[in-house]
């Protein structure tokens, strides 16, 4: 069993990993540019959320779970605007 302080840590961490992601959705959409992201580190970092949401999927750990959905959305709508605006 965990102790509490260990299931906050780890519900911050899955907060503050998702959230990141928002500012710079948020960027994009309103200055339409993306010169400045790269279209490399962010699929690979899409593709190792998505590994986590596969793992997370196969324990079944439903804070994994839900985290990396969320953040797997927000890094793919980065990833369309991308490709979209350049």
């Amino acid at each position: 069993m965990m102790s509490p302080l260990l299931t906050a840590v780890g519900f911050a961490g899955a907060v503050l990993t998702t959230i990141c992601w928002l500012p710079q959705l948020w960027k994009i959409l309103r200055e339409r540019d993306t010169r400045a992201i790269s279209f490399p580190a962010n699929f690979a970092c899409a593709i190792g959320v998505a590994c986590w949401l596969i793992y997370g999927a196969a324990l079944p750990d439903w804070p994994l779970i839900g985290s990396s959905a969320v953040t797997l959305a927000l890094l793919l709508a980065i990833l369309a605007l991308k490709l979209k605006h350049g």
